[in-house]
Formats: structure tokens, sequence, C-alpha cells
């Protein structure tokens, strides 16, 4: 998943980014202004955006505001020093979808972040289930049949990915856009390898769900494998 994160206490977004990339393993995106922050949002897809309210050039409830005049449906969580109910209920009727309180445990974050992935992906579940495949968010397992199957994180990641958008074509350059952070092209020449090694595993179940690899266009996560017409053996 990648999230975009909106805060100019440097030391505080230092944190929080390392604590998303170290636990769920987000990729990562830092703005340190509400113009820079806004500015990303728009030209980027992201599945969070973690934003904090005081912030120069653009305060965030006027970058929230904009975000959403712009049908930009992108979870929104904020970081405020507010207590007031009357601002809470303002920050939530302005389109935002959950808040935490500074100062902040990081272990809430977190687990609030995932949270509003999950909805945003359709489903309340940490639990993704395909056939008899099944992922869990919270510890990152992931089971075959009953079967535990042990992945790398980055493997754990494409999964993940690819189980909230089941039998959808996803090309590499989108892999590679929400697995990774700014430097994600350097990175372009081993997604092939980490798919390859996951459609392996993948494989050492009964009946699996496959990847398919279709030719031009990217990947697609199906119950069954389509025709030889459709899918392009390229080497992965």
């Amino acid at each position: 998943m990648r999230v975009l994160l909106v805060e100019d206490e440097i030391r505080l977004a230092e944190n929080v980014a390392q604590a998303l990339r170290d636990g769920p393993g987000f990729a990562v995106d830092h703005a340190e202004d509400g113009q820079a922050g806004l500015s990303l949002a728009e030209n980027l897809c992201y599945d969070l955006i973690i934003l904090d309210l005081m912030l120069p050039n653009l305060d965030g409830q006027t970058v929230l505001r904009r975000l959403r005049e712009r049908g930009d449906g992108t979870a929104v969580l904020i970081l405020t020093a507010r207590s007031e109910r009357s601002s809470i209920i303002q920050l939530l009727n302005y389109g935002a979808d959950d808040y935490v309180s500074k100062p902040f445990d990081l272990g809430e974050l977190i687990a609030r972040a995932k949270a509003l992935i999950r909805r945003g992906k359709g489903t309340a579940s940490p639990a993704l289930r395909l056939g008899d495949l099944e992922l869990h968010t919270g510890d990152h397992s992931v089971f075959r049949a009953g079967t535990p199957i042990l992945l790398s994180p980055m493997e754990y990641r494409i999964l993940e990915y690819m189980m909230h958008r089941p039998r959808a074509v996803i090309s590499k350059r989108e892999l590679l856009e929400h697995m990774y952070d700014f430097n994600w092209a350097h990175h372009s020449n081993v997604i092939e390898a980490h798919v390859s090694n996951l459609r392996r595993k993948l494989g050492e179940g009964t009946n699996p769900p496959t990847i398919e690899n279709l030719r031009n266009r990217g990947y697609r996560l199906v119950l069954e494998s389509t025709t030889s017409r459709e899918v392009g053996n390229e080497p992965a």
C-alpha cells in the first residue's frame, strides 16, 4: 500500500514514516507543507493520506477541502492537536475519515491506517480470502488450504495488493508505485523476480489461484487460468 504523509514536524514525520515502512510495510511519500502535499495527492495515486492540520503554505483543513471538492475519495487520517468536539465534528464534515490527537501512540496510528485502507478496498475484515488462499493483514501470515506459506516482505505486499483487486489487470508500473516510494524506478528490474517467486510459492498448494502474466499489460490474480489466447507467457 502507498501512503502520503503530510507533516511539517520533521522528527515526527520520520518516526511515523519509519513505523509505517517497518510495520505494515507501506511505501511512504512525505511532504513538509500543505501545498506540496496537495500537489502530490493530485498527481499520484495513494491508498491513504495522513494529514496534519497545522501546515505551512496551506493548512491541512484547506488541503482536505480541496481534495474532496475535486472528487478525490482517498481515505484521509487527520493528525490534530485539537481536542474540542466541535473542531472534530467540523473535520469529519469536511470529509476526514478518521483522526488521532497529538501526542499519539504509533501502534494506534498504524492500526487506524490499516483499517482505513481495508475499508477503502471494500474489506473491513483483516482476513482476505480467495479460493483456498487466506491472507491475514494483522500478522502478515498467508495460508494455502490451511498450510502456511512463507513469503518475503515484498512478496507479501504484492500479494496483499493483488488480493484487494482479484481478476483486475495490474500493470508493473502500478505495482511499483504502490510498493515503493519516490525511488521506485530503481526497483523496476526486480519486480518480475518477486512476482515469479510469489507465483512459485502459491503453486505449492492444491487448486491454487494463479498469477497470470498478460503480455504488455501486467499481472492478474485469478481462480482459474484463462485461455492461452489471452495469456502471454513472458518470462517473469
